[in-house]
């Protein structure tokens, strides 16, 4: 199926590796002319490269932070009219609230919340006036299934989805969707922080721990970065102007809800 992402312009927050390389690198395999936006020159150089060489076209980086003003701005100094935003960021490891400071909580919501509404304020008034637009955000499926460990990324990260919910109804008739994507247990740099943090708290072995969370799944592992990046680049394409304010789960049926 043709997406309809040729010559379409995206700019995707922590590009650089795991989940939000796999929707740059899809993104771009699509056609789209994908500018990837994170915080380490050399990670990002390494991964425009890679992305260059596989997908037949230039991916370009900006150095940038999302919870930073100045990195906002670098980044759409380097992607001004994106037709697709991809918002992307690191979650904080496990903890103990009793031991979050006011400072951890504004750090985590300029990271989870702040800076992507920032993103997409910037963005969507452009897309409305182009009649073209796609924002994601990478979220995680600790805002529908909340842990008391995650309480920052359940905290900030609800806070994100919240606003996008009424947003996402005024913008679909200029045809701008804001959707989010939830996933759970992905093998990625941050779930093997996320592993060594709680093996550091419970004192079992990394490993154990790893084949227990991936035998809890009723997948019996842990998701791809790829799967999550076809999923995004489904949510960015021409055939999705009908779907907006969602929340998608991505996470091996883990969640055992039905709705």
């Amino acid at each position: 199926m043709d997406l309809g992402l040729s010559g379409k312009s995206a700019l995707v927050w922590g590009g650089s590796k795991g989940m939000g390389y796999a929707a740059a690198r899809q993104l771009a395999l699509e056609g789209a002319d994908v500018v990837i936006a994170a915080r380490t020159e050399a990670t990002l150089q390494s991964a425009a490269q890679a992305l260059s060489a596989e997908c037949g076209r230039a991916v370009r980086y900006v150095v940038a932070d999302i919870t930073k003003k100045a990195g906002r701005e670098a980044a759409m100094a380097a992607c001004p009219q994106p037709d697709i935003l991809v918002n992307n960021s690191d979650g904080y490891p496990p903890g103990d609230f009793r031991e979050w400071t006011d400072e951890t909580w504004h750090e985590a919501l300029d990271m989870m919340m702040v800076g992507p509404i920032d993103m997409i304020r910037r963005v969507v008034d452009g897309m409305q006036e182009r009649g073209y637009g796609r924002i994601i955000n990478i979220v995680s499926r600790s805002v529908k299934v909340a842990h008391a460990e995650l309480g920052l990324s359940n905290g900030a990260r609800s806070g994100l989805v919240g606003f996008v919910a009424g947003l996402a109804r005024q913008t679909v008739r200029h045809n701008v969707t804001i959707n989010n994507v939830l996933p759970g247990a992905f093998d990625t740099d941050a779930q093997t922080r996320h592993i060594d943090k709680l093996a550091k708290q419970s004192g079992k072995p990394v490993a154990e721990i790893r084949k227990a969370r991936e035998a809890g799944n009723p997948a019996g592992r842990f998701g791809k970065p790829e799967e999550v990046g076809a999923l995004i680049a489904y949510l960015a394409s021409a055939h999705t102007g009908y779907v907006t304010g969602q929340s998608w789960l991505i996470d091996g049926g883990e969640y055992p809800g039905t709705y």
